[in-house]
């Protein structure tokens, strides 16, 4: 399975748009080649360069097994899918937004397809979904982006 984005190239600047600088707005994520047996997807976007360790920024989860993209801006009007719980303690993407002068934070977002739904209710936190996710998993893929505020 493939994960790309045609809101930023991989490796490269996060755009403001897509941070708290800009409109905190989700950006577009893609993907192929998943598992034939895949009955739901589930989008994890952390940062690992935070101060006090890993940053969650969005957790999304049970995205129909048919879908192969998410529009930009999904992630903060979900159709389709529920949202998890974020570090900011919201239920919707919420964008790079690392210290001013803290340098460049990247920022990994994993799709993971799984063997079933999960039963976990909207809200959920971060390590709630990858509890019920556990032993489900059956491809991951990932695309890190890098965004610093100086």
């Amino acid at each position: 399975m493939e994960l790309h984005s045609n809101s930023f190239k991989a490796g490269a600047k996060i755009p403001s748009k897509f941070t708290c600088e800009g409109d905190d707005t989700s950006p577009h994520l893609s993907w192929f080649d998943a598992p034939k047996r895949t009955r739901s997807f589930a989008v994890i976007v952390e940062d690992p360069d935070a101060p006090k360790g890993i940053y969650t920024h969005w957790v999304a989860y049970n995205i129909p097994p048919d879908k192969v993209e998410l529009k930009e801006g999904a992630g903060n009007n979900p159709e389709d899918h529920i949202q998890g719980r974020n570090d900011f303690g919201q239920l919707h993407y919420g964008g790079p937004c690392p210290p001013p002068g803290h340098g460049d934070h990247r920022y990994f977002f994993h799709i993971f397809a799984l063997d079933k739904l999960l039963d976990v209710p909207a809200g959920a936190s971060k390590e709630e979904v990858e509890k019920a996710m556990k032993n489900h998993i059956i491809d991951h893929a990932q695309i890190m982006g890098r965004f610093g505020r100086f």
